[in-house]
């Protein structure tokens, strides 16, 4: 069954060999009880150890059933130990943190068992030693007698053939020793059981046979067994077994494949999180102290993604306020970032102890074309504008065109000059009847704007009173998209329905406040003159006004105004010819605008084209700080459209139209200037520019040789430059090109959102591309779809380029670089707690290692493996960062609830969230946590794999 043949082992203790065992010849029978006895040192122990392949021996060799072990390795030592050896050790090395029954079970665990049939015969083991119904107690919960059961009943319940007894009655009490021997003895009748013992009372009582040992070398043998019956008893039991003198550690010949020794994953895990939950308190300590790092860390992307995601919801409130622009005209912001380099900034920078002198000059020389450069002009086109109208819808929420019109000259509301109260008497005692008749009619918004000017130019603050037009925009073209709206905005009173379905109406926009301006609320008519009198004495009590002796009168006071009172006003709209005077055989120098009351007031007598109407009143969202829509009274671009095709063939756009067409000309010919007289009427048509000609009822007029050219006056006046007369009119008016054309002077598109604004702005870039075009066309007027489609050849020189302003996205590009560096910075930071943690988890895993010594040993003997071993270790060190991962991440989720709740009542609900840890994030750092701790564990969990298992058995 088993030889020994001149077994030799040697150690090197310092710079001395050791010769332990000296040639030890012994067989053994299948079954019988073999004491070892000898002195302490004789070599009992190691010869044990290597008879149970925990030691391996110098020279000599094993043979296990006949087979040869020299060509064994550690993989088959292993099987060699789970299935054909049971250990009983003098001190029980039962694992402290497992129940009695996962003691014995883990022998089958290596074994590759399932759970069923483990716990079954771990069971029955258990009743044979006489410790039924006691399988969850722990081992510090039973005697040293109940102890060594545990061990006989871990060592038997593989079903070993070999069973090893190392001093097992050592520890143990004179009855209990007699109970443990008589039980062994029992075990001697089914296999071999060898005893290594200095009791030879003992020896002598149980033992079928006594080997004396004594210096490494064998003295006596009560009962050898020769070479010939070893022969014959292989031969016996090859015939019962067929092929047991085999050990397949393979698994492909044994029957019952019973040949292997593997510890699971699983198995390693429920042995460390056992150890873990042991120590609760330092693992909990652990835990904490390892998620340090990761709190950190994930504090900082919280934060971070916090702010991102804030950012992004304030990009597409951005992109409501700064659309993506195309204008006639503007600078391109992009190329002027662009003008500085990197290495000019950073030579700037490490200027040293030196005043650089900033040369302009060489700046502006240098640097002409490219200044230059900045600034553009966009030819819009009908073709162009089909072609956004063509846009797919899935790409922006809105788009609006508008037409630049000043729209206060040609609308009018009810004016009176003083106050009345409910039962329509005057307030004012300074009232007079005659005046108030006088103007208590419809007044344009442009004259109102004009009296209260003047009226702010007859006090001491005279200087202020060019503001009145500056803050507040009287009437402002906006989208009509009820949803995009919506969205935006908290609809106070009124129907949002009604102003996006209908040129007609108006919606007026509050301040975040609930608030609009007294300048707007007074240039639209809502306050009479008396009133706004009023508060100019409320700001300044010691004001005084030209000839006026006048107070602050409270009942004059108007602070508030109900919602009813903003949606009943009415306005009215009058087309240019019932407004303007068009100027009649005028000289150059004396064109003039005729300034007469009709122009700036009118009666219920005088009809109106349309009645305007305010539609709803909106505000904006507690989370809104920008907006598609400013404050103010808003119309939509039908109105504008309607107003375009009401006027389109008005004098006075014809007027312009010529004047344009004149200027162009002036400027192609580049003729001096010098007077000359143009003769305006009803019937003239174009000018033609090649020829410096215009056509006049049907006849042709050139300009004579002595009449070169067109003054700089006049086309300063036609275009609106001057001071005074015509051009101050038109200027003032708001009259221009467009007056008469289909064409916007600018176009607002409003992205879905930032992150799909490229969509939009692809599409724009695609119309200075060289691809062919095909889109839909548009009706000029209605802005309704033709059924036709416009086909522009697939080369970009033949169309023009169009320049678009994309303002957010060089914001929001600088934010977003700004918040990665600080956001890198901070996890650079918080990092250092992560490589603190790491080492710490390093130094924890190492004294776990130290700790389970003995655990290891166990581990070896009943064949685990070193990987196991690793295993168990890695294991543990998961289950830390795992544990650490997790805690750091619910710390952390906690921390951003508590830091949202007190942002958001600091912004007063403005702000929402300004910490959002992502699953995926929380994902990622919890991976981090592990691998870290893993990578931490890797060294201890190597060490432990490498420990001798004899060394590890004998530690304390």
């Amino acid at each position: 069954m088993l030889r020994l043949k001149k077994i030799v082992k040697d150690y090197t203790v310092a710079d001395m060999k050791v010769h332990a065992l000296k040639g030890i010849d012994l067989s053994f029978r299948k079954n019988e009880f073999v004491s070892i006895l000898g002195p302490s040192g004789c070599g009992k122990t190691t010869l044990l150890n290597i008879i149970g392949g925990l030691d391996k021996y110098t020279s000599g060799d094993l043979f296990i059933a006949g087979k040869s072990t020299k060509e064994f390795t550690d993989r088959d030592w292993d099987v060699y130990r789970n299935h054909r050896i049971g250990f009983i050790f003098q001190s029980y090395n039962l694992i402290p943190h497992q129940n009695i029954l996962s003691n014995v079970e883990l022998a089958l665990t290596i074994a590759g068992l399932d759970k069923q049939e483990r716990v079954e015969r771990a069971k029955k083991a258990l009743d044979r030693v006489g410790l039924k119904d006691q399988y969850t107690k722990k081992p510090n919960q039973l005697s040293g007698g109940q102890c060594q059961r545990v061990a006989i009943a871990r060592a038997l319940v593989n079903e070993p053939e070999i069973l090893l007894a190392d001093e097992p009655t050592g520890a143990l009490d004179t009855v209990t020793s007699v109970q443990i021997m008589d039980l062994i003895k029992e075990i001697a009748n089914e296999r071999l059981v060898i005893m290594v013992t200095h009791n030879p009372e003992l020896a002598e009582k149980y033992s079928t046979r006594i080997v004396n040992l004594l210096d490494g070398e064998v003295k006596d043998d009560s009962n050898p067994f020769s070479e010939d019956e070893e022969i014959k008893e292989i031969e016996e039991l090859n015939k019962i077994d067929g092929n047991i003198e085999t050990i397949d550690t393979d698994n492909k010949n044994n029957k019952n494949q019973k040949e292997k020794a593997k510890m699971s994953m699983w198995t390693a895990f429920k042995l460390s999180a056992k150890n873990l939950y042991s120590k609760f308190k330092r693992t909990a300590m652990v835990v904490i102290a390892g998620s340090i790092g990761i709190i950190g860390v994930c504090s900082v992307l919280s934060v971070s993604t916090g702010v991102q995601d804030y950012i992004d919801v304030l990009q597409d409130d951005m992109l409501s306020g700064n659309p993506i622009k195309v204008t006639k005209s503007g600078i391109d912001y992009t190329t002027l970032m662009n003008t500085s380099t990197f290495q000019q900034k950073k030579d700037a920078l490490d200027s040293g102890n030196w005043v650089n002198v900033n040369s302009i000059i060489d700046f502006l020389v240098s640097h002409e074309d490219e200044l230059s450069s900045l600034k553009y002009n966009n030819e819009i086109s009908l073709d162009y504008v089909n072609y956004l109208r063509s846009m797919p819808s899935n790409y922006y929420r809105a788009m609006s065109f508008n037409y630049g019109i000043n729209v206060l000259p040609n609308i009018y509301t009810d004016f009176t000059l003083f106050k009345k109260d409910e039962n329509n008497n005057p307030i004012n005692e300074k009232y007079d009847a005659a005046l108030d008749a006088q103007f208590s009619r419809r007044l344009s918004l442009h004259a109102i704007t004009e009296t209260y000017t003047a009226m702010l130019e007859e006090t001491d603050y005279s200087e202020y009173s060019k503001y009145i037009t500056a803050l507040s925009q009287v009437l402002q073209q906006g989208v009509s998209d009820k949803s995009y709206i919506e969205e935006q905005y908290d609809l106070v009173a009124g129907d949002l329905s009604a102003f996006e379905n209908d040129a007609n109406k108006f919606i007026v926009v509050l301040s975040s406040d609930q608030e609009l301006s007294d300048l707007l609320l007074a240039q639209l008519g809502y306050y009479t003159e008396d009133e706004f009198y009023n508060m100019i004495f409320k700001a300044a009590p010691d004001l005084m006004i030209e000839s006026k002796d006048e107070f602050y009168d409270e009942r004059l006071d108007r602070t508030k105004f109900s919602y009813d009172e903003i949606l009943n006003k009415k306005f009215y709209y009058y087309p240019n010819d019932e407004v303007y005077t068009t100027p009649v055989n005028a000289t150059a120098g004396d064109i003039s605008y005729i300034s007469s009351s009709h122009i700036y007031s009118k009666t219920e007598a005088d009809t109106p084209v349309k009645t305007l109407e305010i539609a709803a009143i909106v505000k904006p969202k507690k989370t809104v700080s920008y907006g598609s829509l400013k404050s103010g009274f808003i119309y939509n671009e039908k109105l504008a459209r309607e107003m375009v095709d009401i006027n389109k063939n008005s004098e006075i756009a014809k007027a312009i139209n010529v004047a344009i067409v004149l200027a162009n000309a002036m400027s192609k010919t580049k003729i001096d200037a010098a007077p000359i007289r143009i003769n305006y009427n009803i019937d003239y048509a174009y000018a033609n520019t090649d020829n410096l000609r215009y056509e006049y009822k049907g006849k042709e007029t050139y300009v004579e040789d002595s009449q070169s050219g067109i003054t700089s006056t006049f086309i300063s006046y036609i275009m609106g430059g001057s001071s005074s007369g015509i051009g101050n009119g038109f200027t003032t008016m708001g009259l221009n090109t467009v007056a008469a054309s289909y064409v916007p002077t600018s176009i607002s598109i409003y992205p879905n959102d930032f992150n799909n604004k490229n969509l939009v702005t692809d599409y724009l870039d695609r119309w200075n591309s060289k691809d062919k075009l095909v889109f839909q066309e548009y009706d000029k007027s209605t802005a309704e779809a033709t059924g036709r489609t416009i086909t522009l050849d697939a080369n970009a020189e033949t169309r023009t380029k169009i320049k678009y302003t994309d303002s957010v996205a060089l914001i929001i590009d600088m934010i977003n670089q700004m918040i990665n560096i600080i956001t890198y910075a901070l996890i650079a930071f918080t990092s250092l707690a992560l490589l603190v943690s790491t080492v710490m988890v390093g130094i924890i895993t190492y004294v776990s290692v130290v700790e389970r010594v003995k655990e290891i040993g166990v581990i070896r003997s009943l064949g685990g493996r070193k990987k196991d071993v690793s295993h168990l270790f890695n294991a543990e060190t998961f289950v830390i960062g795992l544990a650490s991962g997790i805690f750091g991440v619910l710390v952390t989720g906690v921390l951003s609830i508590v830091a949202n709740i007190i942002v958001n009542s600091a912004s007063d609900g403005a702000i929402k969230s300004i910490a959002h840890l992502t699953w995926s994030n929380a994902g990622i750092m919890i991976l981090l946590s592990v691998m870290l701790t893993l990578i931490a564990g890797l060294i201890p969990a190597r060490s432990a794999a490498k420990k001798n298992p004899v060394d590890a058995l004998r530690s304390e």
